[in-house]
C-alpha cells in the first residue's frame, strides 16, 4: 500500500492535471456504478509493482561556516586652516597609529598639508578605526582645469600612496528664483553659488540697477557650469546663459566661443554684453553705505560720502573693476591700506582698507585681477572695502560706472550662424530652467 501511494503520489507531481481528471473520472463513474468496483480492484492488485527511489535536492543548504560580512564606514571632510594629521584623522573616525605615521612620512601624503585648506577628504575605515584607504581632492588654482589626486591604500599590513593630476569633468546644472527681498537673497534661497550669483549681477548691472529697480516678483534662470572631480564638485565655472525678467521686461544672455578667438557673453540678438567696466570690485558683496551724504559712523556727524562701502569678511579678494595701471599701493592715513588704478579716459578707482596689497606702482594689471583684499586698516569699524570711482577729478556714483561704459558690438559676421545655434540651444534649456519650482527669499 506504501508503494501504491508513492506511485500515485510521484504521478500527481509529475502530471497534476492527467491524474485530477483521471481521478475526476473515476469518481463520475462511481456515481453510476457505486457498487461495480470490485473486478476492478482485484485486476489491479494483480498488477506487477516494483519500488522506485530518488535523490531529492534541498532547496536550501545553510552554509556550514559563514563569516559576518565586513564592517567599512565611509566618511568625508574638508582640510581646515588649523588642521593637523591628528585632527583630521579624528573627524575622518581614524583611530590607527600605523596609518598616521605612514601619511607623516609619505612625500606624496605630505601635498595633503600644503597649500590652502578646504581639500575633499574621504576616508574608509574598519569597525576597529583601522584606515583602509584614504582619497583626497584639491584644485592647484581657482581656474585650473585640472586637479589633484591623493590615494592612500592598504594592501595587506602595508600602506601605498599615489598622487595624480586628473581633469575636471564639466557638468551643466540649472536654477531659478523670485525675489522678495533682493537678488543675494533670492539666489541663497534657489542655492544658487555665490561665484555664480556675482556673474549674474555683472553681467546684467548694466540694465538692471540691482538696489534701485528691482521690484517683488521679478525672477530669474540660470544655466551654469560645475566642475567636477570623481563625482564631487570642487569648483563652479561660467554662467553659461541666463534670463532675468525685471519689472515687466526680459534680459537674455549666453556665452558664445567662437571656433577662432576670445569668448564673450553677448545677449540673443548677439549684441556684446562685455563692459569696460565691472558693476563691483567684489565677486559677491553687499553694500553697507552708499554714495552721498551720511551720518559718519567714526566722527558721529553728516558728511559726504564720496565711495560706497562693501561689507565682506577679511580677507576677501579684491578685483580690478577696469584695465588699468597701479598709480599707487600703500599707506594714506584713514585709508589705511589703499591702492589706486588708472584707467583710460582719464578715469580713476580707489580701494581702501584693505588688509593686504597684492600689486606694486606702476604695474599694468587686467580687469578682474586680484589686487588686495578686504580688511578693516585704517578709520574703520569693521572689516569692508571702501570703493571710489572719479572722473576728471570729480567723484561719480560707483553704482553707476558699470551702466556709463557699455560696449555693445555685434557679433562677428563670420560667426554669425554658430552664434545661432548656440543661441537656439541656450532659449531651450533657459525654457528648461525657468519651468523649474521657483525659489523664494521671504
Amino acid at each position: 500500500m506504501i508503494d501504491r501511494f508513492l506511485h500515485w503520489q510521484r504521478a500527481l507531481q509529475r502530471h497534476p492535471r492527467r491524474v485530477m481528471a483521471a481521478l475526476g473520472a473515476v469518481l463520475l463513474g462511481t456515481g453510476v456504478t457505486a457498487f461495480g468496483t470490485g473486478a476492478v480492484d482485484d485486476a489491479l492488485a494483480e498488477l506487477p509493482q516494483r519500488q522506485v527511489t530518488e535523490a531529492v535536492a534541498a532547496a536550501y543548504t545553510a552554509p556550514v561556516d559563514s563569516a559576518p560580512a565586513p564592517f567599512i564606514l565611509y566618511r568625508t571632510d574638508v582640510t581646515r586652516r588649523d588642521d593637523t594629521l591628528v585632527t583630521l584623522l579624528q573627524r575622518l573616525g581614524v583611530d590607527d597609529r600605523a596609518a598616521a605615521d605612514f601619511l607623516r612620512r609619505s612625500p606624496q601624503a605630505s601635498e595633503l598639508w600644503r597649500g590652502r585648506p578646504g581639500k575633499l577628504v574621504s576616508a574608509e575605515v574598519d569597525d576597529d578605526g583601522r584606515l583602509l584607504r584614504l582619497r583626497a581632492r584639491w584644485l592647484t588654482r581657482d581656474d585650473s582645469a585640472s586637479f589633484q589626486r591623493l590615494t592612500v591604500q592598504r594592501d595587506g599590513e602595508r600602506l601605498h600612496a599615489h598622487l595624480e593630476s586628473a581633469p575636471l569633468s564639466a557638468t551643466v546644472r540649472m536654477a531659478s528664483g523670485t525675489i522678495r527681498t533682493s537678488l543675494f537673497a533670492a539666489t541663497d534661497a534657489a542655492r544658487l553659488p555665490d561665484s555664480i550669483a556675482s556673474q549674474l549681477a555683472d553681467l546684467f548691472s548694466g540694465d538692471i540697477d540691482f538696489r534701485r529697480d528691482l521690484r517683488a516678483g521679478d525672477s530669474f534662470g540660470v544655466v551654469y557650469e560645475a566642475l567636477e572631480a570623481d563625482g564631487e564638485v570642487l569648483r563652479y565655472g561660467r554662467l553659461l546663459g541666463a534670463e532675468f525678467r525685471n519689472a515687466g521686461r526680459r534680459h537674455q544672455l549666453v556665452w558664445f566661443q567662437p571656433p577662432q578667438g576670445r569668448g564673450a557673453y553677448y545677449n540673443l540678438q548677439g549684441e556684446s554684453l562685455q563692459r569696460a567696466f565691472l558693476a563691483s570690485p567684489l565677486a559677491f558683496s553687499r553694500v553697507s553705505s552708499g554714495y552721498g551724504m551720511r551720518f559718519h559712523p567714526v566722527h558721529g556727524d553728516r558728511r559726504a560720502h564720496m565711495g560706497v562701502d562693501y561689507a565682506a569678511p577679511t580677507g576677501t579678494p579684491v578685483r580690478s573693476v577696469a584695465d588699468a595701471v597701479v598709480e599707487f599701493a600703500g599707506w594714506q592715513r584713514g585709508y589705511g591700506n589703499v591702492v589706486i588704478l588708472q584707467h583710460k579716459q582719464n578715469r580713476k578707482t580707489l580701494y581702501a582698507h584693505l588688509s593686504r596689497i597684492d600689486v606694486r606702482k606702476g604695474q599694468r594689471i587686467e580687469q578682474g585681477q586680484t589686487l588686495g583684499a578686504v580688511g578693516a586698516t585704517g578709520t574703520a569699524t569693521g572689516p569692508h572695502l571702501h570703493f571710489e570711482y572719479i572722473v576728471g577729478g570729480a567723484h561719480r556714483d560707483p553704482l553707476t560706472l558699470a551702466r556709463d561704459n557699455a560696449a555693445g558690438e555685434p557679433i562677428e559676421a563670420r560667426w554669425r550662424a554658430d552664434f545661432e545655434r548656440v543661441a537656439s540651444a541656450m532659449r531651450e534649456q533657459l525654457a528648461a530652467a525657468t519651468t523649474l519650482v521657483q525659489a523664494s527669499a521671504e
